[in-house]
């Protein structure tokens, strides 16, 4: 039973020393705060659930679905691994050269109209937090991952 609680003690470590620095969630709150300036606490806080779990379910399909999706188009792991880095170098250098930007221009009647529910998923989730370096390494963990057999989980139990 111990070598099965430390794979995926091991697992779960691997998993989040990939994606935290990727998805950077304490970088990213003072973005998702400014854009949801306009919204009331609690809006703001069944907003961020609601971005928590479209991004957990995001990186989770690409974690388990990405390798075969690679597979599909013919895509390598290594090609994956530079293009992924080559995105993030992108994004991070764009940050780093960006002019103070304007303000958000949406007024309060237009943040918490038809397009709030979406706004969950697009600009929150897709680009922001879950953006395509993450998805990238949650394709490159998920394809490199060890598969936990159900019988040796269950076998400790028939013991």
């Amino acid at each position: 039973m111990s070598a099965v609680v430390h794979q995926l003690t091991h697992a779960f470590l691997l998993v989040y020393a990939g994606l935290f620095p990727i998805v950077n969630p304490v970088g990213n709150a003072p973005i998702f705060l400014a854009l949801t300036r306009s919204c009331t606490d609690r809006e703001r806080r069944a907003l961020a659930l609601r971005v928590a779990i479209n991004g957990f379910f995001l990186l989770l399909g690409s974690l388990f679905v990405g390798s075969y999706v690679l597979e599909f188009f013919g895509i390598t792991l290594p090609v994956l691994r530079i293009a992924g880095g080559v995105v993030v170098a992108a994004f991070g250098w764009t940050l780093l050269q960006a002019k103070e930007e304007l303000a958000d221009q949406r007024t309060a009647e237009t943040a918490r109209g038809p397009d709030a529910a979406t706004d969950a998923f697009y600009p929150l989730t897709m680009p922001l937090t879950v953006g395509p370096g993450a998805i990238s390494v949650a394709i490159a963990l998920g394809s490199t991952r060890q598969p936990i057999s159900l019988i040796s989980l269950c076998s400790p139990l028939w013991l």
